[in-house]
C-alpha cells in the first residue's frame, strides 16, 4: 500500500503490457508531429529572420508585425483558425498536417529571434571581409554568416524542439490521436487513468532526455567539424 492506494502489481503490469502497442502508435504520431513542426519552424524562422534583417523597412516592418502577431496569439487559436476557418475559403488540410503546420508557425516566431541573435553575434569583420572579396550577398549569407551562426544557436533551438514535443498534445483538439489522447481514450474505456497516464509521462521523459542528449552531442560536435565560431 502506498499513500492509501492498494496496488495489484501483477494485474497493473499485465494491463500496462496490453496497452503498450497502442501507446507506441500514439508515440509515433507524437514524434512525427514534433519533427515536422520543428522543420517548419526552422525553415519559416530563417525566412522571417532574413526578412526582419532586411535593410528596407517595407520588408522588415511587415515581418516584425507578423512575428509579433504569431507570438502574441495562443497556439490553440491558431490551430482552430487553420482547421476550422481555412476550409471556409477552400483550403482543407488533414488534421495531422494542420497540427504540424500550427506548431511550426507558432515556433517560427521564436526561432526567427534565435537566428537573428546568432547572426548579430558574428563580428562585422566577417561581413567586411566578404564584401572586400566581392562576395554576392546570398553567397555571404549562406557560406560565411549562416555556417558560423549555426553552432551558436543549437542549444536554443534544442530547447524549442523539446517545447514543440510537449505542445503536441494540443493537437488532440483537432482529432489527432497523439500519445496523450490515446492514453485518455484508454482511461475512458477502462476507467483506469493511472497506468496509461504514468506510461505517457515516462515515454515523454525518455523522449526529452534523448532529444536533450542529441542536442548536446550536436553542440559539441559541430565546431569540431570545421565550423569556426567567429
Amino acid at each position: 500500500m502506498l499513500f492509501g492506494i492498494e496496488w495489484d502489481t501483477s494485474s497493473e503490469l499485465a494491463f500496462a503490457w496490453s496497452i503498450l502497442p497502442i501507446l507506441l502508435i500514439g508515440l509515433w504520431v507524437t514524434i512525427q508531429a514534433t519533427v515536422l513542426g520543428f522543420v517548419v519552424a526552422l525553415v519559416l524562422g530563417l525566412v522571417l529572420a532574413v526578412l526582419k534583417g532586411a535593410p528596407s523597412r517595407f520588408v522588415s516592418w511587415p515581418a516584425n508585425v507578423l512575428c509579433e502577431f504569431i507570438r502574441d496569439t495562443p497556439l490553440l487559436i491558431q490551430l482552430f483558425f487553420l482547421y476550422y476557418v481555412l476550409p471556409e475559403y477552400g483550403l482543407v488540410l488533414p488534421a495531422f498536417m494542420t497540427g504540424a503546420l500550427a506548431l511550426g508557425l507558432q515556433y517560427s516566431a521564436y526561432t526567427s529571434e534565435v537566428y537573428r541573435a546568432g547572426l548579430q553575434a558574428i563580428g562585422r569583420d566577417q561581413r567586411e571581409a566578404a564584401r572586400a572579396l566581392n562576395f554576392p550577398s546570398a553567397h555571404t549569407f549562406t557560406h560565411v554568416l549562416l555556417p558560423q551562426a549555426i553552432p551558436r544557436i543549437i542549444p536554443a533551438m534544442g530547447n524549442y524542439l523539446v517545447s514543440i514535443m510537449k505542445d503536441v498534445p494540443v493537437l488532440s483538439v483537432v482529432t489527432v490521436l497523439e500519445m496523450l489522447n490515446v492514453a485518455k481514450i484508454i482511461g475512458d474505456r477502462t476507467f483506469d487513468y493511472m497506468v496509461p497516464l504514468s506510461m505517457v509521462g515516462g515515454l515523454y521523459l525518455i523522449m526529452t532526455l534523448v532529444a536533450s542528449a542529441g542536442v548536446r552531442l550536436l553542440d559539441t560536435r559541430l565546431p569540431k567539424q570545421g565550423l569556426p565560431l567567429k
